[in-house]
């Protein structure tokens, strides 16, 4: 059997002189905030006034970049253990020129990347210090639904500590993953809020050519915010709101490179519920995995629509000397959904003694064909919403962790076809074990590898094929609109042995 899925313009008016005064505040002290002896980390201290609520939001910031993009510090495994502490709660850090109120992991907007190998293990003591529920959810992983491993039923209630631990297979697959919160009903408050962050899994360098094996790489961590005076927003959250997109937790980061110079860049849409365009204009993007699964032939696109939870590592090589800018085009999810508009995710700024472009590779890494595979099963997944668009459906009816909605046998293949009969897209992502996509509105599409989180267009369809693997257990599906999930817009699935 072959290896299986893994995988702004600067603000006006009072916004100008709020900034002003948040520049006038005492810089907080960098802390090691993890007591992990590998790993060196820097958040901002927290502070100890209570909030005053606002009445009305700010609008989205930006500015014209004025620092280094900073990748996140890692806690790496070591001796095929990764073992950790996360401590969730709501502090104040410093972010885009201000002191905001936030939803942290170790006490940053932009927690740690957990990085490992196939075959690890990873131990997490995770405390949550926030007045409400929370847990951990590890978002594409190819691991455990049940026990201590990835149980998004689980529940950590305020002021306890609980140890999450996950035993990855050695087939687990090279890439980018994340970590966020799945509290049915508040994911997209406590994601939205700040806590999310991401996972590398080691092994992308086996299928490069020599020459690109250890080339820089970034991470590009695509975070959004809206604000409420000094907090960042986390009720009533309307999608199409103005939200400020960092990179990083950072607005409008330089990203150096040398004319051409390859670089891996890890794009990861971390937020709870909007879209991304991206684009460098003038420069392709070399897609070498999808959704933390390496592709099997090295495609080129121009620009990427990355719904809230995709991933896409890229290549990217510098061009001739100057001043670009990654930019988010504008999008519109349909006439139901929202329309997000241009902004400016990063300044790329190439300079420095050119090098000669790297060739790059075409044919890349082996991947499942599940078009080959016996169909055991076929389900269907329909997406609906009511008119006012606060309460969602799957197959006309909303979540209940009580209630299996689907069962699918261990070691089995099943098509599922997966409908949208509502006005704006929504995206289906399901726990466990990743997908192939057949067809989407019955075009067929390429193989360039498996997927857990796309996009299904408005009044469209997609069809795809799941190979259930390895674990058995309660698990579910759901559009990662992570707004549309928490009114509903999620189902249970029983995989039996």
């Amino acid at each position: 059997m072959s290896a299986h899925a893994r995988r702004t313009l600067t603000v006006i008016g009072s916004v100008l002189a709020a900034l002003a005064l948040a520049a006038k505040c005492t810089t907080h002290t960098e802390t090691s905030a993890l007591g992990h002896p590998e790993v060196s980390t820097v958040p901002p201290r927290s502070v100890s006034p209570s909030p005053s609520p606002s009445p009305s939001p700010s609008p989205a910031l930006t500015e014209r970049a004025t620092e280094e993009l900073r990748d996140p510090p890692q806690i790496v495994s070591t001796n095929g253990l990764l073992r950790t502490r996360i401590v969730v709660e709501r502090k104040k850090v410093r972010l885009a020129g201000r002191d905001l109120w936030a939803l942290t992991y170790n006490g940053m907007y932009m927690p740690p990347t957990l990085r490992l190998r196939p075959g690890d293990r990873m131990e997490i003591s995770f405390e949550n210090k926030l007045d409400h529920q929370t847990n951990l959810h590890v978002h594409g992983m190819h691991v455990s639904p049940v026990g201590n491993a990835d149980n998004i039923f689980l529940k950590v209630e305020p002021g306890k500590t609980f140890t999450y631990e996950y035993t990855f297979p050695k087939s687990l697959e090279p890439g980018t993953y994340w970590y966020h919160p799945h509290p049915h009903t508040l994911s997209a408050a406590q994601t939205a809020g700040g806590m999310a962050g991401l996972i590398v899994v080691d092994g992308l360098d086996a299928y490069l050519p020599a020459p690109l094996r250890g080339i820089a790489e970034h991470v590009v961590a695509l975070k959004d915010f809206q604000l409420v005076g000094d907090q960042i927003k986390t009720t009533n959250l309307k999608i199409g709101s103005p939200t400020t997109r960092t990179v990083n937790g950072q607005l409008n980061p330089w990203i150096r490179i040398r004319p051409g110079e390859t670089q891996l860049w890890r794009l990861a849409n971390i937020g709870a519920n909007i879209f991304y365009k991206v684009t460098l204009p003038g420069t392709k993007f070399h897609i070498v995995a999808q959704d933390g699964y390496p592709v099997n032939r090295v495609y080129s696109v121009d620009t990427l629509v990355i719904p809230a939870g995709a991933r896409y590592d890229v290549l990217v090589q510098g061009p001739k000397a100057g001043v670009s800018e990654l930019r988010t085009l504008p999008y519109n999810s349909g006439k139901a959904g929202n329309q997000f508009p241009l902004a400016t995710l990063a300044t790329v700024q190439s300079e420095g003694e050119p090098m000669r472009a790297a060739a790059l590779p075409t044919a890349f890494a082996p991947v499942d064909d599940l078009a080959k595979e016996a169909v055991a099963g076929r389900k269907t997944v329909i997406f609906t919403e009511n008119k006012a668009g606060t309460l969602f459906y799957i197959n006309h009816k909303q979540f209940d962790h009580n209630r299996i909605d689907y069962r699918s046998k261990l070691n089995t293949v099943e098509e599922w076809t997966i409908k949208n009969d509502s006005d704006e897209v929504h995206s289906f992502h399901i726990h466990t074990n990743d997908f192939q996509v057949m067809s989407i509105n019955g075009k067929p599409q390429a193989n360039y590898g498996l997927r857990d989180t796309v996009d299904v267009p408005p009044r469209g369809n997609m069809v795809i094929r799941i190979r259930f693997l390895d674990y058995p257990g309660k698990t579910v599906l759901h559009c990662h609109i992570l707004n549309h999930e928490d009114a509903g817009m999620m189902a249970v699935l029983q995989i039996d042995k």
